[in-house]
């Protein structure tokens, strides 16, 4: 298992993975050209290791969810021995499994703010899904069967399932098949550098948060089932509202009595320095989705925690809610989460995230915003992002347009050892929770050099535009 493989096992492995398999989010024309994918074959810690013998920090903890590192033999045992025992069982029929029943308590009891209970499925997508049917059925309950409309935001993320992309706010996305599905309104999103630069912060939290209750007055607030957000917009570019945003939305759903939905699938489990984001953000939601963090991505396992006040209109007003999934509650995958929950609780992860690792990255990425490159550095917890602009102290692109700077950086700092994302212009990072002082001096240095290795790039791509 830990040996090298050949340079034949290698084209092989390559060979069949453009002959047979599609890769998710992939330009498949560009996967042909560069003769397949790159193959990860191990990883420990924070470090993943392809098929070549490359090893990279991994900057992105998989994909905004590896919170306990790589290589916990623990989960694997815990998987293992479950799987002796009751490797599957469906949720349908009135029936249930230990493994979910006290993960559901455990999640329950880490949210508070009376969201008492959950629903399980697999990915985060089925979890905005489950959100999605289960907000519209509880207004049908509630005698207000037009409260049909959810309200989100341009540049979220909220899945790639139909709904989830339709609930999302990525144009790429809905020019693809016909999105959004009809009942979904989007506004603008709190993005201060790209959308208020020089705007006093809380004049655009204001002016943000405004625009969600002028949508609400144009459609009707009778017809508005919710509001669904990200705490911090991670997929869209790690985008951290203005203080005082969150509290300003919060307020207007209550005023409307309208339904808040926490997407928690980035910021759940610790990503913020609390257990969840809306607890550091301090607002209530009434629905709250999560996957990722929830077992560190090593089972696929998702959930939604829905409040007490909603679920009494449902044991209330009775009636089957027709909606699950075959995985729904699977209890292996239960069983790691429980694990991986009580590790981030044993290990205090969540509090070192708040106290230790998450202050010193905040100030080790500070160091980035002195580079000429950079138009802003912002983090929160252990998240961040660093903004490519051409002229600093601006908010201006390479090219005059989006998307220029950020992939070139991103492409040095894979070739320098360090797995990071690029998403339009921002460089974002989101390291595992284990991640040591000396490893994100690493990430910084990587950045930094990737950073002025591109900067001739750049600069020559302007000179000729």
């Amino acid at each position: 298992m830990n040996q090298s493989m050949s340079p034949v096992q290698i084209a092989e492995l390559r060979q069949l993975d453009l002959a047979h398999h599609l890769p998710a989010q992939s330009d498949y024309q560009l996967q042909q050209q560069l003769g397949g994918s790159r193959i990860i074959v191990r990883a420990q810690g924070c470090t993943i290791e392809d098929a070549e013998g490359n090893k990279m920090l991994d900057g992105m903890a998989g994909l905004w969810c590896v919170n306990v590192g790589y290589g916990r033999k623990e989960l694997a045992e815990v998987a293992y021995e479950q799987m002796l025992q009751l490797p599957f069982y469906n949720t349908f029929f009135k029936t249930a499994n230990e493994p979910a029943i006290r993960l559901a308590t455990e999640i329950s009891a880490r949210l508070g703010n009376g969201l008492t209970h959950v629903f399980f499925n697999s990915s985060g997508s089925e979890s905005n899904d489950t959100a999605f049917r289960l907000a519209r059925h509880y207004w049908a309950l509630q005698g207000q069967p037009k409260r049909q409309i959810f309200i989100s935001r341009w540049n979220a993320y909220h899945g790639s399932t139909v709904a989830g992309a339709s609930l999302g706010g990525m144009k790429l996305m809905h020019a693809q098949g016909n999105l959004p599905i009809p009942g979904i309104e989007h506004v603008m999103q709190p993005y201060w550098f790209g959308e208020g630069f020089g705007e006093d912060p809380q004049s655009f939290a204001a002016r943000a948060a405004a625009a969600i209750e002028t949508r609400i007055l144009e459609v009707g607030p009778e017809n508005v089932a919710a509001f669904i957000g990200e705490p911090v917009q991670g997929a869209g570019g790690v985008i951290i509202p203005p203080p005082g945003y969150w509290q300003k939305v919060e307020a207007i759903c209550r005023k409307y009595g309208i339904l808040l939905i926490a997407d928690e699938v980035i910021c759940g489990f610790g990503r913020l320095g609390r257990w969840f984001g809306f607890q550091h953000f301090g607002f209530r939601p009434d629905i709250v989705s999560m996957a990722k963090g929830l077992s560190s991505g090593y089972l696929p396992i998702s959930a939604t925690a829905v409040s007490g006040d909603i679920v009494n209109v449902l044991k209330q007003k009775g009636g089957e809610f027709i909606h699950g999934y075959t995985y729904s509650g699977h209890p292996t995958a239960a069983a790691v989460a429980l694990r991986n929950l009580q590790i981030i609780a044993r290990e205090r992860l969540v509090e070192r995230v708040a106290e230790d690792i998450g202050p010193y990255f905040a100030k080790a990425i500070a160091r980035l915003d002195a580079h000429p490159l950079v138009g802003e550095v912002r983090c929160v917890g252990l998240i961040g992002a660093i903004e490519i602009v051409s002229r600093k102290g601006t908010n201006q692109r390479f090219m005059g347009k989006e998307g220029t700077g950020g992939p070139i950086v991103r492409d040095a700092c894979i070739r320098n050892g360090l797995m990071v994302r690029a998403i339009r212009d921002s460089i974002v990072m989101c390291p595992p929770l284990i991640i040591s002082h000396a490893e994100i001096d690493t990430l910084v240095q990587i950045i930094e050099r990737s950073l002025n290795e591109a900067q001739s790039e750049l600069r020559a791509l302007q000179a000729a535009a």
